[in-house]
Protein backbone atom coordinates (compact mmCIF):
# COMPACT_ATOMS: atom_id res chain seq x y z
CA UNK A 1 0.00 0.00 0.00
CA UNK A 2 0.92 3.61 -0.39
CA UNK A 3 1.46 6.16 2.20
CA UNK A 4 -1.56 7.79 2.88
CA UNK A 5 -3.70 4.61 1.94
CA UNK A 6 -1.96 2.83 4.53
CA UNK A 7 -2.75 5.51 7.23
CA UNK A 8 -6.34 6.10 6.20
CA UNK A 9 -6.81 2.11 6.54
CA UNK A 10 -4.60 1.86 10.10
CA UNK A 11 -6.86 5.10 11.16
CA UNK A 12 -10.34 3.58 10.34
CA UNK A 13 -9.32 0.41 12.24
CA UNK A 14 -7.80 2.40 14.68
CA UNK A 15 -11.17 4.32 15.23
CA UNK A 16 -13.28 1.36 14.88
CA UNK A 17 -11.56 -0.42 17.89
CA UNK A 18 -11.53 2.64 19.93
CA UNK A 19 -15.84 2.77 19.51
CA UNK A 20 -15.67 -0.77 19.93
CA UNK A 21 -14.40 -0.37 23.52
CA UNK A 22 -15.89 2.97 23.70
CA UNK A 23 -18.96 3.13 22.05
CA UNK A 24 -20.40 6.12 24.20
CA UNK A 25 -18.14 8.75 21.73
CA UNK A 26 -20.03 7.55 18.56
CA UNK A 27 -22.88 9.82 19.22
CA UNK A 28 -20.26 12.75 19.18
CA UNK A 29 -18.88 11.91 15.62
CA UNK A 30 -21.78 10.21 13.73
CA UNK A 31 -23.45 12.48 10.83
CA UNK A 32 -26.86 14.03 11.53
CA UNK A 33 -27.27 16.20 8.27
CA UNK A 34 -29.56 18.33 9.69
CA UNK A 35 -27.23 19.09 12.88
CA UNK A 36 -24.50 19.89 10.16
CA UNK A 37 -24.69 23.74 11.59
CA UNK A 38 -23.78 23.06 15.14
CA UNK A 39 -21.38 19.68 14.97
CA UNK A 40 -19.82 20.56 11.71
CA UNK A 41 -16.57 18.58 12.50
CA UNK A 42 -19.15 15.36 11.80
CA UNK A 43 -18.81 15.95 7.94
CA UNK A 44 -15.37 14.68 8.81
CA UNK A 45 -15.35 12.58 11.49
CA UNK A 46 -18.40 10.20 10.17
CA UNK A 47 -15.83 8.66 7.37
CA UNK A 48 -14.05 7.22 10.17
CA UNK A 49 -16.92 5.58 11.93
CA UNK A 50 -18.44 2.13 10.85
CA UNK A 51 -21.80 0.17 11.38
CA UNK A 52 -19.68 -3.05 11.92
CA UNK A 53 -16.61 -5.52 10.98
CA UNK A 54 -18.70 -6.15 7.34
CA UNK A 55 -18.83 -2.29 6.78
CA UNK A 56 -15.31 -1.74 7.82
CA UNK A 57 -13.81 -4.10 6.21
CA UNK A 58 -15.72 -3.06 2.03
CA UNK A 59 -14.55 0.03 2.62
CA UNK A 60 -11.06 -1.05 3.34
CA UNK A 61 -11.12 -3.18 0.72
CA UNK A 62 -12.30 -0.60 -1.54
CA UNK A 63 -9.32 1.60 -0.57
CA UNK A 64 -7.16 -0.75 -0.71
CA UNK A 65 -7.80 -2.25 -4.54
CA UNK A 66 -8.30 1.53 -6.07
CA UNK A 67 -6.49 3.59 -3.86
CA UNK A 68 -2.50 2.97 -4.17
CA UNK A 69 -2.53 3.13 -7.88
CA UNK A 70 -4.50 6.38 -7.98
CA UNK A 71 -2.00 8.30 -5.18
CA UNK A 72 0.91 7.23 -7.36
CA UNK A 73 -1.39 8.91 -10.41
CA UNK A 74 -2.27 11.75 -8.11
CA UNK A 75 0.13 12.57 -5.65
CA UNK A 76 0.01 11.90 -1.83
CA UNK A 77 -1.43 15.54 -1.85
CA UNK A 78 -4.25 15.66 -4.38
CA UNK A 79 -5.51 11.95 -3.58
CA UNK A 80 -5.75 13.06 -0.18
CA UNK A 81 -7.81 15.99 -1.51
CA UNK A 82 -9.88 13.69 -3.76
CA UNK A 83 -10.53 11.58 -0.29
CA UNK A 84 -11.75 14.27 1.82
CA UNK A 85 -14.03 16.30 -0.70
CA UNK A 86 -15.61 13.24 -1.94
CA UNK A 87 -16.18 12.21 1.86
CA UNK A 88 -17.59 15.70 2.41
CA UNK A 89 -19.72 16.26 -0.20
CA UNK A 90 -21.06 12.68 1.32
CA UNK A 91 -22.35 14.50 3.59
CA UNK A 92 -23.60 17.58 2.09
CA UNK A 93 -25.81 15.75 -0.29
CA UNK A 94 -26.90 13.63 2.59
CA UNK A 95 -28.76 16.70 3.69
CA UNK A 96 -31.67 15.06 1.03
CA UNK A 97 -32.26 12.43 3.88
CA UNK A 98 -31.15 15.26 6.91
CA UNK A 99 -32.51 13.43 9.48
CA UNK A 100 -30.55 9.68 9.13
CA UNK A 101 -27.62 8.73 11.03
CA UNK A 102 -24.68 7.84 8.92
CA UNK A 103 -21.21 6.42 9.38
CA UNK A 104 -18.91 4.69 7.43
CA UNK A 105 -16.32 5.69 4.90
CA UNK A 106 -18.11 4.86 1.49
CA UNK A 107 -18.49 8.37 0.32
CA UNK A 108 -14.81 8.67 0.31
CA UNK A 109 -14.07 5.49 -0.80
CA UNK A 110 -16.84 6.14 -3.42
CA UNK A 111 -14.76 9.07 -4.75
CA UNK A 112 -11.76 7.26 -5.23
CA UNK A 113 -13.36 4.52 -7.23
CA UNK A 114 -14.55 7.57 -9.79
CA UNK A 115 -11.06 8.63 -9.67
CA UNK A 116 -10.04 5.09 -10.63
CA UNK A 117 -12.81 4.82 -13.35
CA UNK A 118 -11.37 8.04 -14.37
CA UNK A 119 -8.06 7.07 -15.57
CA UNK A 120 -8.19 3.29 -15.86
CA UNK A 121 -11.73 2.78 -17.18
CA UNK A 122 -10.49 -0.48 -18.84
CA UNK A 123 -9.28 -2.23 -16.14
CA UNK A 124 -11.61 -5.39 -14.79
CA UNK A 125 -13.25 -5.32 -11.67
CA UNK A 126 -14.19 -8.88 -10.37
CA UNK A 127 -17.95 -8.04 -8.24
CA UNK A 128 -18.55 -10.06 -5.67
CA UNK A 129 -14.63 -12.00 -6.74
CA UNK A 130 -16.30 -13.50 -9.50
CA UNK A 131 -18.30 -10.97 -12.25
CA UNK A 132 -15.75 -9.23 -14.38
CA UNK A 133 -16.83 -5.67 -15.34
CA UNK A 134 -14.84 -2.73 -16.97
CA UNK A 135 -14.41 0.45 -14.29
CA UNK A 136 -16.12 3.25 -16.70
CA UNK A 137 -19.22 0.76 -16.41
CA UNK A 138 -19.05 0.09 -12.61
CA UNK A 139 -19.47 3.84 -11.76
CA UNK A 140 -22.21 4.71 -13.65
CA UNK A 141 -24.23 1.21 -12.49
CA UNK A 142 -23.56 2.19 -8.85
CA UNK A 143 -24.65 5.83 -9.63
CA UNK A 144 -28.10 4.72 -10.94
CA UNK A 145 -28.31 1.92 -8.16
CA UNK A 146 -27.39 4.40 -5.14
CA UNK A 147 -30.72 6.90 -7.03
CA UNK A 148 -33.10 4.60 -7.49
CA UNK A 149 -32.12 3.56 -3.41
CA UNK A 150 -32.14 7.16 -2.48
CA UNK A 151 -34.94 8.20 -4.28
CA UNK A 152 -37.15 5.41 -3.83
CA UNK A 153 -37.11 5.05 0.00
CA UNK A 154 -36.02 1.70 0.11
CA UNK A 155 -31.94 2.59 1.94
CA UNK A 156 -31.82 -0.71 3.17
CA UNK A 157 -29.55 1.28 6.25
CA UNK A 158 -27.36 2.45 3.27
CA UNK A 159 -26.51 6.07 2.82
CA UNK A 160 -26.92 6.22 -1.00
CA UNK A 161 -26.94 10.14 -0.82
CA UNK A 162 -23.25 9.88 0.80
CA UNK A 163 -22.43 7.63 -2.60
CA UNK A 164 -23.65 10.07 -4.36
CA UNK A 165 -22.26 13.09 -3.09
CA UNK A 166 -18.78 10.86 -2.87
CA UNK A 167 -19.14 10.27 -6.71
CA UNK A 168 -20.02 13.98 -7.67
CA UNK A 169 -17.62 15.55 -5.24
CA UNK A 170 -14.68 13.22 -6.72
CA UNK A 171 -15.69 14.47 -10.08
CA UNK A 172 -15.57 18.21 -9.13
CA UNK A 173 -12.57 17.87 -7.26
CA UNK A 174 -10.63 16.27 -10.34
CA UNK A 175 -12.00 18.70 -12.76
CA UNK A 176 -10.85 21.42 -10.50
CA UNK A 177 -7.37 19.88 -10.80
CA UNK A 178 -7.24 19.69 -13.91
CA UNK A 179 -8.15 23.06 -14.42
CA UNK A 180 -5.21 23.89 -12.53
CA UNK A 181 -2.56 21.36 -13.65
CA UNK A 182 0.68 22.69 -15.09
CA UNK A 183 -0.62 21.31 -18.38
CA UNK A 184 -3.42 23.25 -18.55
CA UNK A 185 -1.49 26.65 -18.15
CA UNK A 186 1.00 25.77 -20.78
CA UNK A 187 -1.90 25.14 -23.05
CA UNK A 188 -3.44 28.11 -22.05
CA UNK A 189 -0.57 29.83 -22.66
CA UNK A 190 1.05 28.20 -26.15
CA UNK A 191 -2.89 29.24 -27.18
CA UNK A 192 -3.28 32.53 -26.49
CA UNK A 193 -0.81 34.46 -28.78
CA UNK A 194 -3.07 32.05 -31.63
CA UNK A 195 -6.27 33.42 -30.48
CA UNK A 196 -4.88 37.12 -30.09
CA UNK A 197 -2.93 36.53 -33.75
CA UNK A 198 -6.36 35.13 -35.20
CA UNK A 199 -8.35 38.38 -33.66
CA UNK A 200 -5.73 40.61 -35.41
CA UNK A 201 -5.86 39.13 -38.79
CA UNK A 202 -10.02 39.32 -38.54
CA UNK A 203 -9.36 42.98 -37.90
CA UNK A 204 -6.87 43.67 -40.67
CA UNK A 205 -9.12 42.00 -42.91
CA UNK A 206 -12.38 44.04 -41.84
CA UNK A 207 -10.28 47.05 -42.26
CA UNK A 208 -9.23 46.39 -45.68
CA UNK A 209 -12.30 45.50 -46.89
CA UNK A 210 -13.11 49.27 -46.22
CA UNK A 211 -11.22 50.10 -49.04
CA UNK A 212 -13.36 52.51 -51.50
CA UNK A 213 -11.50 50.67 -55.08
CA UNK A 214 -13.41 53.99 -56.64
CA UNK A 215 -10.80 56.30 -54.69
CA UNK A 216 -8.29 54.17 -55.94
CA UNK A 217 -6.05 54.79 -59.64
CA UNK A 218 -6.65 52.10 -62.21
CA UNK A 219 -3.65 50.84 -61.78
CA UNK A 220 -3.69 50.77 -57.86
CA UNK A 221 -7.28 49.33 -58.00
CA UNK A 222 -6.52 46.53 -60.21
CA UNK A 223 -3.51 45.17 -57.65
CA UNK A 224 -6.43 45.52 -54.62
CA UNK A 225 -8.70 43.22 -56.70
CA UNK A 226 -5.70 40.65 -57.14
CA UNK A 227 -4.44 40.84 -53.82
CA UNK A 228 -8.03 40.29 -52.19
CA UNK A 229 -8.82 37.74 -54.64
CA UNK A 230 -5.41 35.96 -53.22
CA UNK A 231 -6.56 36.24 -49.88
CA UNK A 232 -10.28 34.59 -50.64
CA UNK A 233 -8.35 31.81 -52.49
CA UNK A 234 -5.55 31.15 -50.36
CA UNK A 235 -5.51 33.02 -47.44
CA UNK A 236 -3.88 36.26 -45.16
CA UNK A 237 -1.44 34.16 -44.57
CA UNK A 238 -0.59 34.03 -48.60
CA UNK A 239 0.33 37.52 -48.64
CA UNK A 240 3.38 39.06 -48.94
CA UNK A 241 4.93 41.80 -46.79
CA UNK A 242 4.96 44.73 -49.77
CA UNK A 243 1.11 43.25 -50.33
CA UNK A 244 0.20 43.41 -46.89
CA UNK A 245 2.00 47.26 -47.02
CA UNK A 246 0.12 47.75 -49.98
CA UNK A 247 -3.50 47.35 -47.86
CA UNK A 248 -2.41 48.70 -45.34
CA UNK A 249 -1.53 52.26 -47.09
CA UNK A 250 -4.47 52.70 -48.86
CA UNK A 251 -7.03 51.14 -45.86
CA UNK A 252 -9.12 53.49 -43.54
CA UNK A 253 -7.96 54.63 -40.33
Amino acid sequence: MTRWVSRLVYANVAVYLLTAVQPGVVPALWLVPAAIPYRPWTVVTYMFLHGGLLHLLFNMIGLFFFGPRLEQRLGSRHFLGLYFASGIAGALLSLLSPYARIVGASGAVFGVLLGFARYWPRVQILIWGIVPIEARLLVPIMTALSLFGGFSGRSGGIAHFAHLGGFLGGYLYLKWMEHRSPARRFQKQATAPIRKSAARLGGDIERWEKIRPEDLHPVNREELDRVMEKIRDSGVGSLTADERAFLDRFSPG
